[in-house]
């Protein structure tokens, strides 16, 4: 599908039209990282849609462009392209990231925010800035992201997206059986041509943005209140967000609902998908 000046590979499940649930997934998984939600949405009746974000699998994959600005035009593009006007906007990890910014920099495209696992990028920034100290093992991953070809390299060995799982998981999910075939399934994704290094270059411009005037402009572009309702889930055994940057994020949405999930750590929405399910049907 045609968004933002690149096709975007969608997975649908549900009516065929109506306004669009999309589903947006972190790193390092891609659309079916949303399996349990895409079914469970649309058996009840929604309009479900999980694309590969720009980079991943079998979206395009250019040699630029994975900036928050760049992927919220994307997602914002991929509303009117589903022939609709608005859309619930649904993000984990990194597309938790662009769902905020899709909520402030294209308000008008989204009637519902909803986000897993991902602070505000004006609270995550503030919290790592201030208190730097707890942020050891992800800055030490994100550091590692900087160097050439080396994570590339990390991510394509046997186990390489299965190892970021397990490191940001909570304890239960990788002792669970279904864990080695997820595993296996998203170490494959990132053996897509590019991917491995699309996926990547997020977190380089996140880091080299810091420094630099398109870094500055975003954070003045998206310290702004999110004019529609916001629910936040978020695992209470995430290792790599704690919970109380979580929570900081409601400075930004007026509407704001917080929903923990006992157990789970940086995927909630693999690691208790059920729960997860309930939480956004009630929601929407």
């Amino acid at each position: 599908m045609s968004a933002n000046g690149i096709q975007l590979h969608v997975a649908e499940c549900g009516p065929a039209t109506g306004e669009p649930v999309l589903l947006l997934h972190g790193f390092p998984e891609f659309w079916w990282s949303w399996r349990h939600q895409l079914t469970a949405l649309g058996s009840a009746g929604y309009r479900v849609v999980a694309p590969d974000l720009r980079g991943y699998c079998g979206s395009d994959r250019p040699p630029r462009g994975y900036d928050l600005w760049t992927l919220a035009g994307d997602v914002a593009g991929l509303v009117p392209a589903l022939g609709a006007r608005r859309a619930t906007i649904v993000g984990a990890g990194w597309g938790g990231a662009v769902a905020w910014t899709v909520a402030a920099l294209h308000p008008r495209v989204v009637s519902r925010l909803a986000v897993v696992a991902t602070p505000h990028p004006l609270a995550l920034r503030r919290a790592v800035r201030h208190r730097p100290w707890r942020w050891t093992a992800p800055l030490r991953d994100v550091a590692l992201f900087q160097l050439p070809r080396l994570p590339e390299r990390a991510l394509r060995r046997p186990g390489g997206a299965a190892a970021f799982l397990t490191s940001g998981a909570g304890a239960a999910w990788p002792r669970t059986p279904e864990f080695a075939g997820v595993a296996e399934r998203h170490t494959a994704a990132m053996l897509t041509p590019r991917t491995s290094h699309c996926s990547v270059e997020y977190f380089r411009w996140a880091v080299r943005s810091q420094a630099r005037p398109d870094g500055t402009r975003f954070a003045r572009a998206v310290d702004r209140p999110v004019e529609v309702p916001v629910l936040h889930v978020h695992g209470q055994d995430d290792p790599w967000v704690p919970a109380d940057v979580a929570r900081a994020s409601a400075r930004w949405a007026p509407d704001y609902e917080f929903v923990p999930v006992a157990g789970a750590g940086h995927f909630p929405h693999q690691e208790s998908p059920r729960h997860v399910c309930e939480v956004l049907l009630r929601s929407l």
